[in-house]
């Protein structure tokens, strides 16, 4: 019953048929884009291979590798926005692509990074931690030292007053 269905649809969607034989299919059009979205096919942003986005009309194999070479380097995307940054490109731009873009989100440090006391660290293990400047670090100390240990990374954000942004960095590696 599952062939038959699968040959119906083949049939029926030639686009179908193409992208289900060829892995690697490469979609010819933005309206070849829009068909394949209503046959169910997605590329997920945030996994995708270079190979995966060269399937989609109009990115050169240049975009291809910056978008996963940003991924590698820890970046994910959260809407076409993101993306059309990463290119360098106006999102209108990126618009038909839309219909099958996925963005998924993914924890990939969740648990697995060392994680420092915010409360016991010196200077030194502070400077350490990824995208920790150096002069925060001995804020982080000094303020410490002044005021008391801190209660969590809100209380250290408004002692502080750092920008989201770093705290967002900071927080798979703080713990108070």
């Amino acid at each position: 019953m599952l062939k038959r269905w699968q040959a119906l649809r083949a049939q029926l969607h030639p686009l179908a048929a193409r992208l289900s034989q060829d892995p690697s299919y490469r979609l010819g059009s933005y309206q070849e884009v829009a068909q394949a979205a209503k046959l169910g096919f997605t590329l997920d942003v945030n996994r995708a291979t270079v190979d995966d986005w060269l399937r989609l009309p109009g990115l050169s194999i240049r975009q291809a590798q910056g978008l996963v070479r940003l991924r590698q380097a820890g970046v994910q995307f959260h809407c076409l926005e993101d993306l059309a940054a990463a290119l360098g490109a106006a999102p209108t731009q990126l618009t038909p692509l839309a219909p099958v873009l996925s963005f998924c989100y993914y924890e990939e440090h969740c648990g697995t990074l060392p994680r420092v006391g915010l409360n016991q660290a010196t200077v030194y293990e502070l400077c350490s931690l990824p995208g920790m400047p150096p002069a925060v670090a001995e804020a982080v100390v000094q303020e410490r030292s002044r005021r008391g240990p801190y209660q969590d990374l809100a209380d250290l954000q408004r002692r502080l007053g750092l920008a989201p942004d770093l705290v967002q960095t900071l927080m798979y590696y703080l713990r108070p």
